[in-house]
């Protein structure tokens, strides 16, 4: 089991291996958080800076609970808070935030690619924790160790993803780790916002919810992504709930065991309904504890940290 990457800007590049290095060492994480005392020395003396230039509640918050679970000094930026506002370039605000010291740089940004550009011009690692509707990579490392928990190996599981599939970098993200891991992916909801060209990331796509939906063993919901629409691609959000909505009667047409997942933040009632997604089949604030110890290991092995030797210590 070994890691060599210096930055994490996406599922895309990731191999198996690779993949499967980060669910050990979250695992491990993850066993650390249930103690009494939730903290271990691994980032002691380092600076994670977290430059949110767009908004977020789950991911902002559990970035910088895992930083401080690793016992390293967290910085958060927002944009209302940068030099971004004033004219400051990014190329310029990064380079800044290396000239201060800080060891980690952990970016989310309305602009896809931006990570993976700060990482060719910075020396410390760059985290993607979000960037437009390219990429969200630990969102998918969460949601894949979440449903790893319930349903064990991956290979074969059918995982279907529905909603706003066009604009959702939560969707991509996921789709690369789940084909990675060998599940069957089907991404659903209205032909507007289910293009026929995702078939060629290998998934199946479909506008039929009960075929979608019978025999998935998860079923994961997206919001509609109003913020990255430049036109309407349906008539109302009534009309979406009442065509693609998870309601009662259509959680009715998933197998008893399948779970339900959505990484936020909710719309209750549009997308789901409250009901469903307060209900003992719903893992979503499972997805939202894995968040912290998916993000630690991330955050400990692109600083340098060793899986081999995290695995002896819990072991040992």
């Amino acid at each position: 089991m070994t890691w060599t990457k210096t930055h994490l800007v996406g599922i895309e590049d990731l191999t198996k291996e690779e993949l499967e290095t980060i669910f050990r060492v979250t695992a491990a994480f993850k066993g650390i958080l249930g103690r009494s005392v939730k903290k271990v020395p691994a980032l002691r003396g380092k600076t994670v800076v977290n430059l949110f230039l767009e908004p977020s509640t789950r991911t902002r918050v559990a970035f910088e609970v895992a930083a401080k679970r690793l016992s390293a000094d967290v910085v958060t930026i927002t944009g209302s808070a940068s030099s971004v506002i004033k004219g400051e370039t990014l190329r310029d605000t990064a380079l800044n935030i290396q000239a201060l010291n800080a060891d980690i740089l952990v970016i989310r940004h309305t602009a896809a690619g931006s990570p993976a550009y700060l990482s060719r011009l910075t020396r410390i690692p760059v985290i993607n924790a979000g960037d437009g509707a390219h990429e969200h990579p630990t969102q998918a490392l969460l949601d894949c160790f979440t449903m790893r928990e319930h349903l064990g190996d991956l290979k074969g599981k059918k995982v279907t993803i529905l909603g706003d599939i066009l604009f959702s970098r939560v969707a991509r993200s996921n789709i690369w780790a789940l084909t990675k891991m060998g599940a069957d992916v089907t991404v659903a909801g209205p032909s507007t916002l289910v293009p026929e060209t995702f078939a060629r990331f290998g998934v199946t796509v479909s506008h039929d919810l009960r075929s979608a939906l019978a025999d998935a063993d998860v079923v994961m919901l997206l919001r509609i992504q109003h913020e990255r629409q430049s036109s309407t691609h349906f008539p109302s959000l009534g009309e979406y709930t009442s065509m693609f909505g998870l309601n009662k009667t259509r959680a009715s047409w998933l197998k008893p065991e399948a779970i339900i997942m959505h990484p936020g933040p909710i719309n209750r009632g549009v997308e789901i309904d409250s009901e469903l997604a307060d209900s003992g089949r719903s893992v979503i604030l499972q997805q939202v504890t894995n968040g912290i110890a998916a993000r630690m290991a991330v955050l400990y092995l692109c600083s340098g940290g060793s899986p081999e030797v995290l695995g002896e210590n819990e072991d040992g």
